[in-house]
C-alpha cells in the first residue's frame, strides 16, 4: 500500500508540477521597483536616479518608469566601483577573505528551515554576492523551490552525494547547477542523499575511507571554494553523518525554531544530542568552532500571547544568541510556496499590499542581520 500511495502521489505531484510550470516554460526572477533595487545595490533612490540618467541603468518602459533586473543591479555596482575607490558596491570577498558556510537547521520540522534556507541564499544573490545553495535534505523542498523536482529532474549522483560518497565520488563542480537567480548557483537533493547514512557506518567498520565522514562536504567544496563568497547549507530535520559533517564544513550556525512550547522542548533535546555528538566527532579531529551561532525565530504571530511570552522565555536564555528580528508568518510566503516560488519572485500584485509589504520587510530585516553578521566576519562595516 505505500509503494502504491507513493507511486501516485509522485504521479500527481508531476501532473501539479506540469500545469504550474508547462515543459515550454521557465523559472525566472522578477523585475524590481527603483526603490528595492536601491536598497538591494546599497545606495538611495536619488542617487540611482542619476546613475540611471547617466546611461547606467535599464531603459526606461513607455510610462517613463525603469524597472531593475538582477543583471542591472550587478552593472551599476561595477560602474559605482570604477568611479570610486573608497567604498565598494560589489560585495565578493577579497583577499584574505574567507569562503562563508552557513548551516541552517533544526531537528523539528515545520520550523521554516528550508523557507529561511532559500530566502537567504535568494536575497545574498541579489544584493550581489557569489552564493552556492546546498540541498542537503532528502526531501529535497529547496531543490523543489528553485525549479529542480527530485523525482523528475536530478539523477544519480547528481546530489551532493555524489561529491561525498566513499566509492568513486565525482567532483562537485560536476554536480553544481546554475539558477534562475543571477549570483546563485544549487547542489540539488533527492532521497540518495540517504546512501551516505547508511553507508557511512560500513565505511567506519571497515576503515577503507580514505577521510572520515564528517571531512567530507568540507572537501567537496574546496576544489570550488574560490568560485564564491557564501554557501547555505540546508540542513537535513534530523541528526545524521549528513548533518555532522555539514557542522564540521560550516563557519556558522543558524538555527531556526519555532516559538511553541512543543518545539522548544524539541529544540532543548536536538541541542543536546547536537552537542554530545560533536563532543566525539571534535575528539576525532572534526572542526567544530563557528564565527557565530544565531537562534531566528520562525513563523512568528506578534500578536499570539504564547509566543511572545515564549520568544521572551528564549531571549531570555540565549541574549544576544537569538536574532535581534523574528520572521513573521505570512499568507504571502505560504501562498507562493503552493507554486514553488519565494517571495523574492511573486510580482506585488497577486498579494494584498499590506500584506505582502510586511512579509518582505521581515524577510529583509533578517536576511540583512544575517549579512551584517557575515560581514563582520570579514571584517567589513
Amino acid at each position: 500500500m505505500l509503494s502504491a500511495d507513493s507511486r501516485e502521489l509522485s504521479r500527481q505531484l508531476q501532473l501539479h508540477q506540469q500545469k504550474i510550470f508547462p515543459p515550454t516554460s521557465q523559472k525566472t526572477i522578477r523585475q524590481f521597483t527603483p526603490a528595492e533595487a536601491a536598497y538591494y545595490i546599497g545606495i538611495g533612490e536619488g542617487y540611482l536616479r542619476q546613475v540611471a540618467s547617466e546611461g547606467h541603468g535599464p531603459e526606461p518602459l513607455a510610462n517613463g518608469r525603469r524597472v531593475y533586473s538582477p543583471e542591472d543591479m550587478d552593472r551599476i555596482r561595477a560602474s559605482l566601483d570604477e568611479k570610486n575607490s573608497t567604498q565598494k558596491y560589489v560585495p565578493i570577498r577579497r583577499a584574505g577573505e574567507k569562503l562563508q558556510v552557513v548551516a541552517v537547521m533544526n531537528f523539528k520540522g515545520g520550523s521554516a528551515k528550508t523557507t529561511t534556507s532559500a530566502h537567504l541564499a535568494q536575497y545574498l544573490a541579489i544584493r550581489g554576492y557569489r552564493v552556492l545553495a546546498i540541498d542537503l535534505d532528502p526531501q529535497a523542498s529547496l531543490s523543489a523551490l528553485f525549479g529542480h523536482q527530485p523525482e523528475l529532474d536530478v539523477g544519480e549522483g547528481e546530489t551532493l552525494y555524489g561529491a561525498i560518497r566513499y566509492d568513486e565520488p565525482r567532483s562537485i563542480a560536476d554536480i553544481v547547477r546554475a539558477t534562475y537567480t543571477p549570483n546563485l548557483h544549487i547542489v540539488p537533493g533527492n532521497l540518495e542523499l540517504m546512501e551516505f547514512e547508511h553507508e557511512t557506518p560500513t565505511a567506519i567498520a571497515s576503515g577503507t575511507a580514505e577521510s572520515m565522514f564528517f571531512a567530507r562536504i568540507g572537501e567537496a567544496l574546496a576544489p570550488i571554494e574560490s568560485l564564491y563568497d557564501i554557501v547555505v547549507i540546508d540542513c537535513p530535520p534530523q541528526l545524521g553523518f549528513l548533518t555532522m559533517s555539514a557542522l564540521c564544513a560550516a563557519t556558522s550556525v543558524l538555527i531556526t525554531v519555532h516559538p511553541q512550547m512543543l518545539d522548544v522542548m524539541s529544540m532543548s533535546q536536538f541541542l543536546a544530542m547536537t552537542s554530545e555528538l560533536m563532543a566525539v566527532v571534535e575528539n576525532a579531529g572534526g572542526r567544530t568552532s563557528y564565527d557565530w551561532m544565531r537562534y531566528l525565530v520562525t513563523r512568528f504571530e506578534p500578536n499570539d500571547g504564547p509566543q511572545s511570552q515564549m520568544t521572551g522565555f528564549m531571549r531570555a536564555i540565549f541574549g544576544n544568541r537569538m536574532l535581534q528580528y523574528p520572521m513573521l508568518k505570512s499568507t504571502a510566503i505560504s501562498d507562493a510556496g503552493v507554486t514553488k516560488q519565494t517571495l523574492y519572485e511573486v510580482d506585488r500584485a497577486q498579494f494584498t499590499r499590506g500584506t505582502y509589504d510586511r512579509a518582505m520587510e521581515s524577510l529583509n530585516q533578517v536576511n540583512s542581520e544575517i549579512e551584517t553578521l557575515l560581514k563582520s566576519t570579514w571584517s567589513r562595516k
